[in-house]
């Protein structure tokens, strides 16, 4: 039996790689380590948490003495990192808190695997989950390869490249064993409601305002979660050491077109007027160092493993909204408190 550590696994796409770990490898045990900060949610969870190879740790990976204990108490065969601090938004008003969890916290992680296991490392792995952001910015053609040069615009994208280049490091300076892989925008259920997918349902639900940064041309390579989660796992259990995996859905839409399929989609579920959704599109000032374009070549994870996106967007999205349609009670509960503060800041508009 391995014992896999995963952290963040309360959050978005950690859930769903818990879930298929869990669900998948019932001869291994899945330790799911979060500090349940506020998109981390346990709800997301609810229908594994218990099943006898499933541990849930509340901790934070930035706290090195607790990290430290708990590697030295279960002895972790490989660690799965996608905790991390995610929104661009956010690392605009405080990087700070950005390079404390996603550069300090994958360096004391990397130390506890490093200090457990130097000298041992066969059946060893730790895989680190990053993004396409780490790359920058593309014009209106080209795609991410996995040798494009690292130029980071935002804070979150500088601080998810320094933790990539952390993880690199300690494979080359100590032969621990490691993999990265870079994705692309994510989508599917349980998808705190800071990001574009999710936000806009909330607001169509609820005749809100949808705020659409600049002119909504900006450019973003879609990839269902569940297929995210199924390519973690394949490159976790047969990719190469000490190489990265580029993961994309290879599905582009400018954000203003991706509402607006939104707003047709949500408008026939919801039984109202065609065209009812799109009257709620509001054009928001842009953010500084907004990228314009983002695409995965993902041909390299397609030939060494065979993966390849499962559903369409169209298949995905209708699935997403469907999920948040049957699960309102999960996003209600998490659009209270802190999260109504933080959109008035962001919008300067107040949900109501």
């Amino acid at each position: 039996m391995k014992k896999i550590l995963i952290t963040g696994g309360a959050g978005f796409i950690g859930s769903h790689v818990v879930r298929q770990f869990v669900c998948n490898y019932p001869n291994d045990h899945i330790y799911n380590l979060d500090a349940l900060t506020y998109a981390g949610n346990l709800a997301n969870l609810s229908d594994v948490e218990g099943l006898l190879n499933y541990t849930f740790i509340k901790a934070d990976i930035t706290d090195e003495a607790v990290i430290n204990n708990l590697f030295e108490k279960y002895r972790f065969d490989a660690v799965l990192h996608l905790a991390a601090e995610s929104h661009v938004d956010r690392s605009i008003s405080d990087p700070f808190s950005f390079v404390k969890t996603n550069v300090l916290g994958t360096v004391i992680l990397l130390q506890a695997f490093k200090n457990l296991w130097m000298g041992n490392w066969e059946g060893k792995r730790f895989y680190h989950i990053s993004t396409d952001e780490v790359y920058g910015s593309l014009g209106e053609t080209g795609f991410f390869t996995e040798t494009t040069p690292y130029a980071p615009n935002s804070p979150y994208s500088a601080s998810k490249a320094s933790s990539d280049h952390f993880v690199r490091a300690y494979g080359e300076t100590y032969g621990m064993p490691y993999v990265i892989s870079n994705c692309s925008n994510n989508y599917g259920p349980n998808h705190f409601p800071e990001k574009l997918i999710p936000l806009c349902i909330h607001n169509i639900l609820n005749n809100q305002p949808l705020p659409i940064y600049g002119n909504g041309k900006f450019i973003r390579d879609w990839l269902y979660v569940l297929d995210h989660a199924k390519a973690i796992d394949l490159v976790f259990h047969q990719g190469k050491n000490a190489t990265t995996y580029n993961i994309g859905g290879s599905n582009e839409w400018t954000n203003i077109d991706l509402v607006k399929l939104l707003c047709q989609l949500m408008d026939q579920k919801l039984e109202r007027a065609v065209g009812t959704s799109e009257k709620l599109i509001t054009y928001t000032t842009d953010r500084p160092g907004h990228d314009l374009r983002y695409a995965i070549d993902a041909r390299k994870i397609n030939a060494e493993l065979g993966w390849k996106p499962s559903v369409t967007f169209e298949e995905g999205l209708s699935q997403t909204i469907d999920w948040y349609m049957d699960n309102q009670a999960w996003l209600e509960q998490v659009t209270n408190g802190d999260y109504l503060r933080y959109y008035q800041d962001q919008y300067n508009t107040l949900l109501k």
